[in-house]
């Protein structure tokens, strides 16, 4: 090789070290948002849940799928709960039978798990107890509701107080409402209700899953078909948004027994993850539709149907 050809190619290499380096270092970072979700997992068919490994989720936009960053198990050191019982003070005097059922879930919850109580009533979450690992201080201050037709307002303006005075946690926070679910406070019958869709909107921007109990209210309505109808189906809409789950939809009388529906959740808690993926940046803040899917067959990947995402990250 001549000198001139030597040093040409010297520097045609260093050009493209310098490009490389260049290119490595002004290359933007990912630009996908971080987004946080709890996710439930549930077996499609009995009761065994098999173990979900992060390379088998799947969250999609639309017909895009997101990658996944964090997958992790909500025990050990990730254990953490925090679990509002929010009893509805319209209820009729028949809960006052399902509380012994109440105080033993209570009971029987981890050291990991927090328990607060708070009852609905005049549009608030009136508290009696903040989130405590003292479960028998809890299950003390369950008390028979006050039995007043509409003493709680809509039950969603008390979701909503409770949510806004929540203070945020790296703990999981849920909800479990006993309740009717109507809403004497708006006038039609649909499901464009604005005081529930508020209250799933606080929960899903919070990460709070909402569970519920139908039980009966106290007077007429409480055995109004029509207001029990819409009352369920509200009680079904807020917590399918919001990844928990709904229990006795479909009927007007009291349950038997809290006790089948206690220990159902009870079970979902032991089988929750935190889920971390990259979102599309969105040009401003949004809600984003988010389907969640996994390559085992024999599982449902529950959690909130959309989530709040804007440009500065979630």
């Amino acid at each position: 090789m001549s000198k001139y050809g030597f040093v040409a190619s010297a520097v045609l290499g260093l050009a493209v070290c310098m490009c490389g380096n260049l290119s490595a270092q002004q290359a933007p970072p990912d630009d996908g948002i971080p987004v946080h979700m709890l996710v439930t997992v549930e077996p499609r068919h009995g009761t065994d849940v098999p173990e979900v490994k992060r390379e088998e989720v799947m969250p999609f936009e639309g017909k895009t799928r997101d990658q996944v960053t964090e997958w992790i198990p909500a025990q050990g050191d990730r254990a953490g709960l925090e679990l509002f019982i929010l009893i509805d003070d319209g209820s009729n005097s028949s809960l006052g039978t399902q509380l012994d059922d109440i105080r033993k879930f209570i009971s029987a919850q981890p050291a990991s798990t927090k328990i607060g109580v708070a009852y609905m009533q005049d549009g608030i979450a009136k508290i009696l107890q903040n989130p405590t690992p003292d479960h028998d201080q809890a299950a003390k201050t369950l008390r028979l509701p006050l039995g007043m037709p509409g003493i709680n307002g809509s039950p969603y303006f008390s979701v909503t107080d409770l949510i806004k005075r929540w203070p945020a946690s790296a703990d999981r926070r849920e909800v479990l409402m006993v309740s009717d679910g109507a809403d004497p406070y708006y006038g039609a019958h649909d499901t464009n209700d604005p005081y529930l869709q508020e209250a799933i909107d606080d929960a899903q921007k919070a990460g709070i899953e909402i569970s519920a109990i139908y039980s009966p209210g106290a007077g007429h309505f409480g055995h109004s078909y029509w207001q029990t109808y819409w009352g369920q189906l509200y009680l079904a809409q807020i917590t399918e948004s919001t990844g928990g789950e709904g229990y006795d939809i479909g009927f007007t009388g009291p349950p038997v027994s809290f006790t089948p529906y206690l220990d159902d959740l009870g079970r979902r808690l032991t089988h929750q993850y935190f889920l971390t993926f990259l979102a599309k940046p969105p040009k401003k803040a949004t809600w984003v539709r988010i389907k969640l899917r996994s390559e085992i067959s024999s599982v449902d990947l529950v959690s909130a149907e959309k989530v709040w995402v804007s440009p500065e990250g979630k």
